[in-house]
């Protein structure tokens, strides 16, 4: 059987020998390629005559399933398997699985410091010193006694509680169902509207479906306070970024954190968010931390095994 990982996953090359060194005691063909393609011939290419494929987060689309003729196993190292041609994988009977928890507490630790960043202006801060200015106006607000909204409370939405709520802030939470253990860490359950009303501070946590796409709009901006710090460490399509800019150049918003987009960075010049007032903008790099990948890597070849011992784990389909 060919075992082929089409890309950098993270972690060096000998953490990658080391991984798949069970692949050729019994018996398998493993190949790995340390450039990053998003071309779809070049993909195919790589692809061809293999079993089972291991990929981060590039795009494997259609059109390179559809010639991935001896393709029975795609393995994801990522949580959100989007920017794969799903359908055309069941259509082909091809089993995909994720990397589901891998970046957990990476994400919700970042959703933290994002939020400090927009209430005590520490980007600013560390400009305006290098401008020869003073702390003079940017002292900014404590978390501790506001309220925090999370909007999708999952794994990450529920870490990122915990750590709200040892800063002694006030959790609530919108999410389509309610878990006891959240109650019993005492997040109160709301609606829509009343966490985007009621929070200073919302993080966004959802997955991206076809559910959540474009689930945060201009509609749903204007119900947040004026001086509410939003933070986007989820996916970037729930969002429309375009109502976003304008809200904060409108001063209708506080301030916005942003790590996702409706694109992979590098963003084009005139991507509204970059010429957005009162913006901390990051290059979707949530999930990435030395611990996330290395625990990833893990995962992305421990589902391959487990498949070749005929007991498939974290199936997404």
């Amino acid at each position: 059987m060919k075992i082929s990982l089409l890309e950098p996953i993270g972690v060096p090359e000998q953490v990658i020998k080391e991984l798949a060194a069970g692949f050729a005691k019994r018996g398998h063909e493993f190949v790995y390629y340390d450039t990053k393609t998003v071309d779809p011939e070049e993909l195919a290419a790589r692809s061809a005559g293999c079993e089972v494929v291991m990929i981060a987060n590039n795009p494997y689309p259609e059109s390179v399933v559809e010639q991935a003729d001896s393709l029975k196993l795609l393995s994801v190292a990522f949580t959100g398997i989007d920017h794969v041609a799903v359908e055309k994988c069941r259509e082909k009977g091809v089993m995909i699985c994720n990397c589901a928890g891998y970046s957990n507490q990476t994400v919700a630790e970042l959703v933290i410091g994002m939020a400090v960043d927009g209430l005590r202006n520490v980007a600013k801060a560390n400009e305006t010193i290098r401008r020869g200015g003073t702390s003079a106006g940017i002292g900014g607000r404590e978390i501790g006694g506001r309220t925090v909204g999370i909007i999708g409370l999952g794994r990450i939405g529920t870490i990122c509680a915990r750590l709200f709520l040892a800063f002694g802030a006030k959790v609530i939470a919108y999410n389509r169902s309610e878990s006891e253990e959240a109650k019993a860490l005492g997040i109160e359950y709301k609606s829509l509207e009343e966490v985007l009303s009621e929070s200073d501070i919302i993080s966004l946590n959802l997955p991206l479906n076809p559910q959540t796409r474009g689930f945060i709009g201009a509609e749903q901006i204007a119900q947040m306070k004026k001086d509410a710090v939003f933070i986007n460490c989820a996916r970037g399509a729930i969002v429309d970024n375009a109502a976003l800019a304008k809200a904060l150049n409108e001063d209708r918003l506080g301030f916005a954190c942003v790590d996702v987009f409706d694109m992979e960075p590098p963003l084009p010049g005139d991507y509204p968010l970059l010429h957005a007032k009162n913006t901390l903008l990051t290059p979707h790099q949530a999930f990435i931390s030395e611990e996330a990948m290395t625990r990833r890597a893990k995962i992305v070849f421990d589902n391959v095994y487990a498949y070749l011992d005929g007991n498939p784990v974290n199936v997404c389909q």
